[in-house]
């Protein structure tokens, strides 16, 4: 299923869309939905059951404001490195295990809010990822029992100040940035697509900069929870980024970097796009 959570001018409310038409969570007796819910397979049935006998209010899709999915999440933990056509263009090996950082939760914003550009910051970067959102709490997860512990998947854009990141020698701040990670315009469930299997896509002023497939992913998404929750508990709400593929502003010759009147598409199949402008 297609959930969204969006706003009609009042408090954050969830749905689910099927075409242009959106179905009100918050109309139901157990009213908006937690991430436990949203990965809870009996759950999903039952809300698709009554989607389909009509029994919530529905608004027109055009007649709201998306959210982001997760409007603060307790973390958001990055993966480096994980196509390997980016890992080709940087002229890195491939990693042996994936390399993970963190972006604050801070940096997340809206689907069509403006991304905006730092005045101590030149090189704005622009970063097609695909969004995990876990839904139970996770702790030593095999690869396997993965799916379980995801409530379902977005679109990010891991914009990324660059000279910051390079001056510093590693990428917090960098990645870090208020409004530096929009994120939508929907969360999809695991029976809608195969998260090791979709096409991203990257478009600035309609012109494509990235496109590649998640199967050129390093680290699939089953073993990315895996390592990650060895690591460090991983509760709901939780967001996984999990890279971005090749063709970043930076490493173009000459470098293509995000400007003040720019405006970003990042698609992702089976999802849909998330536009952002960039403004002073």
């Amino acid at each position: 299923m297609r959930f969204v959570r969006y706003t009609r001018g009042g408090g954050p409310q969830w749905g689910v869309q099927t075409d242009e038409e959106i179905h009100s969570l918050s109309s139901s007796p157990s009213g908006n939905p937690s991430y436990e819910d949203l990965a809870n397979p009996q759950y999903r049935a039952s809300v698709e059951s009554a989607v389909e006998r009509g029994a919530y209010a529905t608004v027109d899709a055009d007649e709201v404001d998306f959210l982001a999915p997760v409007g603060n999440p307790g973390k958001i933990v990055c993966v480096g490195l994980n196509y390997y056509d980016h890992a080709e263009e940087q002229d890195e090996e491939p990693p042996e295990k994936p390399m993970l950082f963190g972006k604050a939760s801070t940096s997340v914003t809206d689907p069509g809010a403006p991304i905006v550009h730092p005045e101590d910051v030149e090189q704005v970067d622009y970063e097609v990822e695909l969004g995990v959102v876990i839904g139970r709490t996770a702790v030593d997860v095999d690869a396997e029992d993965a799916r379980d512990y995801v409530a379902g998947y977005t679109a990010i854009n891991d914009v990324s100040g660059r000279d910051a990141q390079f001056e510093d020698g590693q990428f917090y701040r960098g990645k870090s940035y208020d409004t530096f990670g929009p994120m939508g315009p929907a969360l999809v469930t695991d029976e809608e697509i195969d998260p090791n299997a979709v096409d991203v896509e990257c478009r600035v002023n309609g012109d494509v900069k990235q496109r590649s497939n998640t199967e050129e992913f390093i680290f699939d998404v089953d073993d990315l929870v895996e390592y990650i929750s060895s690591a460090m508990t991983l509760r709901p709400g939780d967001v996984i980024s999990t890279g971005t593929p090749g063709g970043v502003g930076i490493f173009r010759e000459p470098p293509e970097l995000l400007e003040s009147g720019d405006s970003v598409d990042v698609e992702v199949e089976g999802i849909g796009t998330l536009t952002n402008p960039v403004v002073e």
